[in-house]
């Protein structure tokens, strides 16, 4: 009985050792930051609707780390030092290119933006509320070259995070638009919105490439 007990008193020991050089370990403290830019600008996406993934070389586990894009083009991530593999998804409003892998060296607090072509961008947007309703005015621009035009829609919302799956009111243009010309349209405030101090309007465009939406900034109406 005494040589049962002392085992099982090993063995918890053995445990606790084992159990605090695991919780001892380092956490990851570097902060990698960026941008997803196209042409210098950031290029605007439903929040947690595109994302990367991070790959680490070296050690024995090697699972991906995935990475979401916010809503106005930003992206942010706590990693340990050292060299990691981006590697840029598909079904985003943009091209996944033939050598879709970007090597980044992460020490300490690292910034990389990362470069990509969407298939439509929109530029100049403005809003003005006129009453019951909301003016937007912009330019739809094609950039890939083989990109089909699905649809250009008007999104309001009651927070920054206004999208096509968050919003309080909507309106679809569709495809019958003329590209690289200030298009003007009008979408009704919603009843629960009406009454707010303010609110948020977006315009997405989506291609026939991909499932999300590219878009503009969220602004703030008052």
């Amino acid at each position: 009985m005494k040589k049962i007990t002392s085992f099982f008193t090993l063995l918890c020991c053995l445990l606790a050792i084992s159990s605090c050089r695991y919780d001892n370990y380092d956490e990851p403290q570097s902060l990698l930051t960026g941008r997803v830019i196209y042409d210098g600008e950031p290029v605007c996406v439903r929040a947690g609707g595109a994302e990367f993934v991070l790959y680490q070389d070296g050690y024995a586990l090697h699972n991906s780390i995935p990475v979401y894009v916010n809503q106005d083009g930003t992206y942010s991530a706590v990693l340990f030092d050292g060299e990691y593999k981006l590697v840029r998804m598909g079904n985003a409003p943009w091209e996944r290119p033939t050598n879709d892998t970007i090597l980044i060296e992460v020490h300490g607090n690292t910034v990389q933006d990362i470069p990509v072509t969407p298939y439509f961008v929109i530029k100049n947007a403005s809003f003005t509320k006129n009453g019951s309703k909301v003016t937007a005015k912009f330019t739809v621009k094609k950039v890939s070259e083989g990109a089909a035009l699905e649809d250009v829609r008007i999104y309001l919302g009651e927070t920054l995070i206004t999208d096509n799956n968050t919003n309080r009111a909507n309106l679809s243009l569709g495809s019958n638009i003329t590209l690289d010309q200030e298009i003007t349209a009008e979408i009704d405030i919603p009843e629960s919105l009406a009454s707010e101090d303010y609110f948020f309007a977006r315009v997405g465009v989506k291609s026939g490439q991909a499932s999300e939406y590219c878009f503009t900034q969220s602004t703030k109406i008052e």
